[in-house]
């Protein structure tokens, strides 16, 4: 992986706010989507399509490239956003989120949009198909130079199904697996400490026979550093929770879980681009 210099470091940051101000516009024009996780993972999504996945937008059915999953789908906005500002699809295109008969979906849907690696949209399932896409690149030994990456909820931990992907991936050390966990302490009903408590998650992970890290998911060298770590990591799956802020960016929304499925208003997201336009 390539050396994260200071000058891609203040790109990335500028790549970051622009995909914000994408996921702003796209959720207005739908009014219906998801703003907390959308914004709160621009970061994360930015670092890695514009300098960690090993991909080719000009050829997406590259059979060498880095595997992305999505399993919290309702984050969508900011995968369309990413995607497009990287070239796999019209940046225009962006406006027709949610809209009858458009590739952009509410959640992801691959027979739509071929570019992604798989649909989702019932929460709990994409660690298990990552899992899957790990084992089986483990028996077809096209294990060496790609990674499967897994992105997920914190609040989606509450489904059963991830605990069994997680010790298959323990048993089966598949270090081709780098699971990426937004860390943003909301779900749709409240504080997820609140809900159904999920501390300590760390160890939890460890306990399933998983490397752990924690980083801050807005710090683009931390998180970069993160990332070579846990591609070096030789006898297991990786976790990177990444700690983050839900509508990061926009900070009267900063934090509150209501706005895990809102959309803003005309005005509200008028607002917020101000904001985003400020930060330059």
């Amino acid at each position: 992986m390539a050396f994260l210099s200071d000058k891609k470091n203040e790109e990335l940051k500028i790549k970051a706010n622009d995909i914000r101000k994408s996921v702003i516009r796209m959720l207005v024009e739908a009014k219906s989507g998801h703003t907390a996780g959308s914004l709160g993972m621009a970061d994360v999504f930015t670092l890695f399509y514009f300098h960690v996945l090993k991909h080719d937008p000009k050829n997406p059915g590259w059979e060498e490239r880095d595997r992305v999953v999505l399993s919290n789908g309702h984050i969508c906005p900011v995968l369309y956003a990413a995607m497009a500002h990287s070239g796999y699809l019209p940046i225009e295109e962006l406006k027709t989120l949610r809209k009858f008969g458009s590739r952009l979906q509410g959640h992801p849907h691959r027979e739509f949009l071929p570019y992604l690696e798989t649909s989702s949209g019932p929460l709990g399932e994409g660690l298990s198909q990552s899992v899957g896409m790990a084992l089986a690149d483990k028996i077809d030994k096209k294990d060496s130079g790609r990674f499967i990456y897994c992105f997920l909820g914190d609040g989606e931990l509450n489904e059963g199904n991830n605990w069994e992907a997680i010790m298959l991936a323990g048993k089966n050390k598949l270090n081709n697996l780098i699971a990426i966990v937004d860390r943003n302490n909301i779900q749709i009903d409240g504080n997820t400490e609140d809900i159904m408590p999920l501390e300590p998650l760390i160890k939890k992970w460890q306990s399933f026979n998983w490397h752990a890290i924690e980083v801050n998911g807005h710090d683009f060298k931390s998180l970069n550093s993160a990332i070579e770590k846990a591609q070096e990591i030789k006898d297991k799956p990786i976790v990177i929770l990444a700690e983050t802020v839900a509508s990061r960016g926009i900070k009267e929304w900063e934090g509150d879980y209501r706005w895990h499925g809102k959309p803003p208003s005309k005005e509200e997201g008028e607002m917020a681009l101000r904001e985003l336009e400020s930060r330059k």
